[in-house]
């Protein structure tokens, strides 16, 4: 299987899987370190900034790009590969979207109000559902990368 979907579809699944996998061991690491109101803080501004132009395309590529190719690839010895870190991305998304963001929003909303709470609301659960986004990132982009 060699397309241009299927290489977009790894490169931005890549790079997205890399953003993931940099949150997970490098900047959650280190903002853990941080005092209640630094850690709300560092992470609503990321919150704010995250979703802008570049991230947007990753998070929509890890879609479009795959599925995509699994349709005009389909019958071809990788396409199953492909239809699978699909499945995953997907899951990752809505993840993303019913767990992820809503705490994002949570913790925004708690600016100017007790930290710790918000803290204690937050750093648990989104850590939790974002361990796990983040290795089906990393299994879409061994898959697609498999597939190629």
């Amino acid at each position: 299987m060699d397309s241009l979907f299927l290489t977009l579809a790894v490169i931005t699944t890549g790079l997205y899987a890399g953003f993931m996998l940099t949150f997970l061991i490098a900047i959650m690491p280190g903002l853990a370190a941080l005092p209640d109101e630094g850690f709300t803080t560092a992470m609503r501004r990321f919150n704010e900034k995250v979703p802008g132009p570049v991230f947007l395309v990753l998070f929509l590529g890890v879609i479009a790009f795959p599925a995509v190719a699994v349709f005009t690839e389909y019958g071809d010895d990788g396409w199953p590969l492909v239809a699978v870190a699909l499945a995953c991305a997907v899951v990752s998304h809505l993840m993303t979207i019913a767990g992820n963001i809503p705490l994002n929003t949570g913790l925004a909303e708690s600016e100017g109000g007790d930290d710790s709470a918000a803290r204690t609301a937050f750093e648990t659960r989104w850590n939790a559902l974002h361990r796990f986004r983040t290795a089906l990132s990393l299994a879409a982009f061994v898959l697609l990368a498999a597939a190629g």
